[in-house]
């Protein structure tokens, strides 16, 4: 996986890196291997001083810290909802990464999944939860070997259990294998899945925070939110907000994808140029091809074509200030000869099969958005059914428990805004 290549503010790669410091090592994944970059430290100290537990989350929120997962809501924030009296409470980890184009989550429990391990324990020390989840996708094979070796470590070097170093703060943790759907990364589908239940959203609210895992206040964390929490707790939060926008802090990992020199995955500071990405750090498209358009966030993400992103740079302000979303930083790179009408047959497709049929605007209206789509790359399209594109997103958006309509609903209408002239080539 490539590093982060760039002087950006004058800095070089390894002062500020928190998920790719274990690249290129040998036995990265290990406890030692954690420790040896202060891994635990966070906790320890934490736990040794005892550190109110509002504290914990008042450093959390100082640090700007976005939640990682694609909606960006501020983790601190987030943490801070859940009721202060004593009770059951949940941690969660959402693992079930799905998103078209994304390889971060994956990429941290390549490097070392001690980072998420630690920063659980420590969100659960904030909450008051005695008790956590890891929620993988059940494709996960290798990550879930890689998850489930952490956690024992952690047991066997009193991280884990009872009595956590002397504290009297005991916390039990456990893995969860999902079934490939990805309606379980949007978190109330993958409460109900964890609970024995079909994978289907529920209403909100209530949220999570007040009445989640088995109706009791729950937090769900994306993998690369938690595993950012230790090094904020060692470093404070000042440090952190080194890097970053104001309103977009800290650093990213974002995955490059498409016929690229350089593919993979990232880290970078939040606000660094889009263009700079994919043309210095990337290393351009292959055999110098030109630059069509650009996902920014996923599948799920409105297409920016290539004039656009000349002053965007990766922050969720900038992004959305663009017409798309920053989402959950899997940058897909589409070369001039490559059809978006065949892009998007993709896309829709994979959204018509995901939904998972709960609310009629996503079960029918992503069954219809793939049918016309499929319509143009066949060539027996009319042209009506450009304006039926449009009158068939337009009542998705909004209109149902969970984002999965809106998600397919964008980049149809964005693909048939702004490349109209390869839908029509393709009209009957």
């Amino acid at each position: 996986m490539p590093l982060m290549k760039n002087d950006y503010l004058g800095r070089k790669p390894e002062d500020f890196r928190i998920f790719s410091i274990f690249e290129g090592k040998e036995n990265h994944r290990t406890l030692d291997a954690y420790r040896q970059h202060d891994g635990y430290a966070a906790l320890t100290k934490v736990l040794k001083e005892k550190i109110p537990p509002d504290d914990v989350i008042t450093m959390v929120k100082n640090s700007g810290l976005r939640g990682r997962g694609g909606a960006g809501f501020p983790t601190g924030m987030k943490w801070g909802f859940v009721p202060k009296a004593p009770g059951e409470k949940y941690v969660i980890t959402n693992f079930d990464e799905g998103e078209p184009g994304t390889y971060k989550d994956r990429y941290i429990a390549e490097m070392n999944s001690h980072m998420l391990i630690e920063g659980m324990i420590l969100a659960a020390y904030a909450i008051g939860a005695a008790k956590s989840y890891v929620y993988i996708r059940g494709e996960f094979i290798e990550e879930r070997k890689w998850v489930e070796t952490s956690i024992r470590e952690a047991y066997e070097a009193g991280f884990l259990g009872k009595n956590i170093l002397g504290s009297g703060f005991s916390h039990e943790m456990d893995i969860y294998f999902g079934a490939g759907a990805y309606i379980c990364g949007e978190e109330t589908g993958l409460i109900s899945s964890l609970e024995g239940k079909k994978g289907q959203p529920k209403l909100k609210p209530p949220f999570p925070a007040v009445q989640g895992y088995l109706g009791k206040p729950t937090i769900v964390n994306n993998v690369e939110t938690l595993a950012a929490v230790p090094w904020i707790l060692r470093n404070g939060p000042d440090a952190y907000r080194k890097f970053g926008t104001e309103k977009s802090a800290g650093t990213k990992l974002f995955n490059l994808s498409g016929p690229i020199v350089n593919p993979g995955c990232f880290e970078l500071p939040l606000g660094y140029p889009l263009k700079r990405f994919i043309y210095e750090d990337g290393g351009g498209l292959l055999d110098g091809k030109k630059l069509k358009a650009v996902i920014p966030g996923g599948a799920s993400a409105p297409v920016l074509t290539a004039a656009e992103i000349e002053n965007i740079n990766l922050d969720y302000e900038s992004v959305a200030a663009a017409g798309s979303m920053l989402g959950s930083g899997a940058v897909i790179v589409i070369p001039e000869d490559i059809s978006m009408v065949d892009v998007l047959h993709n896309i829709m497709a994979f959204f018509a099969h995901e939904s998972c049929g709960q609310c009629t605007p996503c079960r029918e209206g992503t069954g219809w958005l793939f049918r016309i789509v499929d319509r143009f790359k066949k060539g027996t399209a009319t042209k009506a059914d450009l304006d039926r594109v449009y009158d068939i997103a337009n009542n998705m958006a909004g209109r149902t428990i969970c984002t999965l309509s809106d998600a397919a609903a964008m980049p149809a209408k964005s693909f048939i805004r702004k490349f109209a002239h390869e839908f029509e080539a393709r009209i009957r």
